[in-house]
């Protein structure tokens, strides 16, 4: 009875595939459109109040740098393993299913949180280009005015997101091209702005807190938020096996890296432009600081608009780009039959996952009904979920050295070790942070705690129902399932 039951059941159905239709801009503009976003005009203010100008740059190159050691990291495994939620495929090599499992889990819950924000952002940036938006309100929710447009709002974009990731691929490349060329364009015109009316006297001080204790605290405050400003170098992993016959696998190493170090400029110039625009302490008691510093230095309301329409263009790159690596992370671990494996399936005419895009956008348009103070939830449980998964990551390429040190590497990392040393000890650095007791960085009870309890919950759930479906293969068949 016993062997019967180890007996692993065969099918004759064929392994999903994805379309192989992204190309070289395609998964630049994915990279760095994802990383951009839409936080720098929602929290710059936070990150100046917490730090100040000086602060804030110095919290971003130095988590900057320890991205830059977890991105190299996906640099080597990448082309390694070029399959769907790549994450997964290098946990699952190197640790096996659970911890592929976990790893996957917990970044695509870091995605869909991402996805989250950047529906609740979407009411609160058009509020302020529209005010007459802010209609029919519903309930209050720690304080904050739930309107109904803004959930019809929310809702509307999340279907658009939802219908575009549907229909393929090739379809959310182009308009994360056009976004990313859109939102650089403009950028580039109110940060040579700000630079050109700016005087570097606001910069002083360039520290918040009256004491080196106080400066330091809010430079850890800041630093912990990093890897959710900077989570968006690994949509490429994810869209590696949709990667076209012109995108040789080397190349997407040079992506993930050249993307990071685009995003590091990117943050320093956007601090530095809007804080010498005017006293910096002055400047962050606006509900949108970089919108408020560029209307008060130029006295012109197109220029503060002009940031917003950036925003709003960072906002779809970078809700674009998560909402087809979540999916794609959901759909990895679906295929191999981790969780359910209807999330594993793929659309006969579209060639999409469309059950995990569907299940992305179902959870995605539940956030614009928490209100504008979920925003900061969404941000330090995304950040938690994003450090374990790049803490993950980190553990895998140490794990997969020393076990396949013959494995083809089309991009062979120098001092690997030392690297990814590095990467992990920066992750894991982070969520100590965010989890000790009295940390400034640390996650607030009980509110981001009841976030990542559902969020285990979730998964826990999902761990369970596909038992059966997960022990009726053998390891044989799901090292296929995710590994070709």
């Amino acid at each position: 009875m016993s062997n019967q039951a180890a007996k692993p059941i065969e099918t004759n159905s064929r392994r999903p595939v994805l379309r192989k239709v992204l190309g070289r801009f395609g998964f630049f503009a994915l990279a760095f459109g994802s990383m951009i976003g839409v936080g720098w005009v929602t929290s710059i203010g936070s990150w100046l109040s917490l730090a100040g100008p000086g602060g804030a740059v110095l919290a971003f190159l130095i988590g900057g740098a320890v991205m830059l050691c977890i991105g190299l990291c996906y640099a080597e495994l990448t082309p390694m393993l070029p399959v769907a939620g790549g994450e997964v495929a290098y946990a699952y090599k190197a640790f096996g299913t659970f911890k592929a499992f976990l790893v996957g889990w917990v970044l695509a819950f870091g995605y869909v949180s991402i996805s989250g924000f950047e529906a609740i952002s979407i009411g609160r940036v058009l509020s302020y280009l529209l005010p007459s938006i802010d209609q029919w309100p519903l309930y209050t929710l720690a304080g904050s005015t739930v309107y109904a447009s803004h959930i019809l709002l929310g809702v509307a974009c999340t279907a658009a997101i939802t219908w575009v990731n549907w229909i393929g691929a090739r379809s959310a490349a182009r308009l994360q091209v056009w976004l990313t060329v859109a939102f650089v364009a403009v950028t580039a015109v109110f940060i040579v702005a700000g630079f050109s009316a700016g005087d570097r006297a606001h910069l002083s001080p360039l520290f918040a807190g009256a004491s080196q204790g106080g400066a330091l605290a809010g430079l850890l405050a800041v630093l912990v938020t990093i890897p959710f400003w900077f989570v968006g170098f690994d949509t490429i992993p994810q869209g590696a096996e949709e990667a076209s016959a012109s995108v040789k696998p080397r190349l997407l190493a040079l992506l993930i890296v050249g993307s990071i170090l685009a995003a590091i400029a990117f943050y320093v110039l956007i601090i530095l432009s809007v804080a010498v625009l005017g006293p910096w302490q002055t400047l962050v008691t606006a509900d949108l600081p970089a919108a408020h510093a560029f209307e008060l230095a130029f006295q012109s309301p197109w220029l503060r608009d002009l940031v917003l329409i950036a925003a709003l263009l960072g906002l779809f790159t970078s809700w674009n780009g998560f909402f087809l690596a979540g999916s794609r992370v959901v759909f990895a671990l679906g295929r191999a039959r981790i969780i359910p494996l209807v999330f594993g399936q793929t659309h006969e005419r579209h060639g999409t996952p469309h059950r995990a895009v569907l299940l992305v956008g179902g959870l995605t348009v539940l956030a614009p009904m928490l209100g504008r103070d979920a925003l900061l939830a969404l941000v330090n449980a995304g950040s938690f979920c994003i450090a374990l998964a790049f803490f993950g990551v980190s553990l895998s390429l140490l794990r997969l050295r020393r076990d396949y040190p013959d494995h083809p590497r089309p991009f062979r990392l120098k001092a690997a070790r030392l690297v990814a040393g590095i990467a992990a000890l920066g992750s894991l650095s982070m969520l100590v942070a965010m989890i000790v007791p009295g940390s400034p960085a640390a996650l607030s009870w009980p509110r981001e705690f009841i976030v990542l309890a559902i969020m285990f919950g979730a998964g826990g759930l999902l761990w369970l129902t596909a038992s059966a479906s997960r022990n009726a293969i053998s390891a044989q068949q799901r090292a296929k399932l995710i590994l070709d």
